[in-house]
C-alpha cells in the first residue's frame, strides 16, 4: 500500500479518518482552505508523484463549494503527476436532473459528470446514485456501491417478524426488490402523486402490509415529505412498525421537524455517506466506512468490486 494515497476535502472529514483507519494508510497532507475573498484554496503538501490517489469528497450541502472543492484538488493532484486518480463520492450530488422531463431544463447530472472528468479522475467510486444510469454519463470507468449489506447487517439484528419492505414510489421498486430479496421478505408499494418537487400525497398501497413490521426504503431523504406521507399511510393502513432505510440522509429544510412531529415512523436509519451535524433519537447512523475502504483496496490491487455483492 506505499503506492497509495488518500486525500480528503472538507466535506466529511470524519469518514475519510475512518476509511484511512480501516485501510492502516495515513491520510494525506494537503491545505484545501479559502483566500480572503472567498475562493478556494489547494495544495498538496507531499509528493504524490507516480501514485494510486483517492480523493474523498460527498457533494453534499454546501453542494458548490463541496464540489470546487473535489474539482480543484483533483487538478492539484493531476498536475503533481498521480499515476491514477479516483474520485470518491459516497453522495453524488446534483443527480436528481437526470433526463430532460419538462422543456428547457439542464441535465445537469451529465454535467457535473464532465466536469468530474476534465478536472482529471480516471475513476469513480460513488454508493447507491439517484438514478443507475447516470453511471453512463461518465466516459471513465464507475464503481457503484450499494448501502444493503450495511442496512441487511442492522436490520437482521433487530429480528423483527413478519417484515415487509416497502417502496416509496414506483420508481424505487428495483432497489426494494434487492432488499426484500436479502431479506426474503414480501414487497409493497405505495402509489403515489407528486404535486411539485417538495411536497407529494400518498395515493394507496399496493401489497399486504397489515399487522406488518414495515421498513421503507430509498436513496435518499431530503425534506421528507416523502417519508412522513408514505409513513401516515403505511399507519392508516395498519402497519405494525413502520422504519426507513435511506442510503443518504440530506435532511434539508424542515426534514428533521417532520421526523420529530411524525409519531408513526418508529426509526430512520440512514449512512454516514453524508455528515449529520444535528443529533436525533429516531435517527440511526451506519458507518459505510469499511465498505467504501474495501472497495478503495480492491480497487488499488486490481481485483474485483463486484464480488463485495456476491
Amino acid at each position: 500500500m506505499d503506492k497509495i494515497a488518500i486525500f480528503s476535502g472538507n466535506a466529511h472529514l470524519g469518514l475519510s479518518q475512518n476509511i484511512c483507519k480501516f485501510l492502516k494508510v495515513k491520510l494525506g497532507d494537503a491545505l484545501v482552505g479559502r483566500f480572503s475573498e472567498g475562493e478556494i484554496r489547494v495544495k498538496i503538501n507531499e509528493n504524490v508523484r507516480g501514485k494510486d490517489v483517492f480523493v474523498i469528497q460527498p457533494t453534499c450541502p454546501p453542494s458548490n463549494d463541496n464540489l470546487m472543492e473535489l474539482l480543484i484538488m483533483m487538478d492539484a493532484l493531476r498536475r503533481a503527476s498521480a499515476r491514477r486518480i479516483t474520485a470518491v463520492v459516497p453522495y453524488f450530488g446534483y443527480a436528481r436532473q437526470d433526463r430532460k422531463d419538462q422543456p428547457r431544463v439542464p441535465i445537469t447530472a451529465k454535467l457535473v459528470a464532465n466536469l468530474l472528468t476534465v478536472s482529471g479522475a480516471n475513476r469513480i467510486l460513488t454508493m447507491d446514485l439517484h438514478a443507475g444510469q447516470i453511471q453512463g454519463f461518465f466516459d471513465v470507468p464507475v464503481d457503484h456501491l450499494f448501502a444493503v449489506g450495511v442496512f441487511a447487517d442492522y436490520i437482521n439484528k433487530l429480528k423483527l417478524e413478519d417484515l415487509v419492505v416497502v417502496s416509496p414510489d414506483v420508481g424505487g421498486i428495483k432497489m426494494a426488490r434487492a432488499y426484500a430479496k436479502r431479506f426474503s421478505s414480501p414487497l409493497a408499494i405505495i402509489d403515489k402523486r407528486r404535486e411539485s418537487p417538495e411536497k407529494t400525497e400518498a395515493m394507496h398501497i399496493l401489497g399486504e402490509i397489515k399487522g406488518k413490521n414495515v421498513v421503507m426504503v430509498d436513496d435518499l431523504i431530503a425534506t421528507g415529505s416523502s417519508l412522513i406521507e408514505g409513513a401516515v399511510a403505511l399507519k392508516k393502513a395498519g402497519a405494525a412498525s413502520i422504519r426507513a432505510a435511506i442510503s443518504h440522509g440530506v435532511l434539508s429544510g424542515p426534514a428533521m421537524e417532520r421526523i420529530d412531529k411524525c409519531e408513526d415512523l418508529k426509526e430512520l436509519v440512514i449512512t454516514d455517506s453524508i455528515p449529520l451535524n444535528e443529533k436525533h433519537p429516531k435517527i440511526m447512523v451506519l458507518s459505510i466506512a469499511e465498505l467504501l475502504g474495501e472497495a478503495i483496496r480492491r480497487i488499488h490491487n486490481e481485483e474485483s468490486v463486484s464480488s463485495l455483492f456476491d
